[in-house]
């Protein structure tokens, strides 16, 4: 990742309402969110919640796609592992600190968790 594309990145989540879509797009894992379930879940006009998608699209952490009337938004995991990666680079200039800067386990995409109730 270039310089300019990780500033991009940082600048679209320097703000608490996108990063909080954005959190809750990673939650969401691979299905991604609705649109109107992001409305829900943050409770922003609908205005100000497609100018802050907007914004993170830009960037690239967020991708859409049309499944009939519904827009289902989801978040970027290769752009958000290469943001990560940028600025993890070269961690510590590779001294015996570098290991508590290390991740502790490689970011993936995660599975959705089911909203089925429970069986009795």
């Amino acid at each position: 990742m270039k310089s300019i594309d990780a500033l991009a990145c940082l600048n679209a989540l320097a703000q608490e309402h996108r990063l909080n879509l954005y959190r809750l797009l990673v939650q969401a894992g691979d299905e991604g969110m609705a649109v109107g379930e992001l409305a829900d879940a943050t409770g922003l006009p609908g205005a100000t919640l497609t100018n802050h998608l907007h914004i993170l699209r830009r960037a690239g952490m967020v991708s859409d796609e049309r499944q009939g009337r519904v827009i289902q938004c989801r978040a970027n995991y290769e752009q958000m592992n290469a943001l990560l990666g940028f600025l993890t680079e070269n961690c510590c200039a590779g001294t015996s600190a570098a290991v508590a800067c290390a991740p502790v386990s490689a970011c993936v995409s995660p599975r959705r968790k089911s909203r089925k109730a429970p069986s009795p």
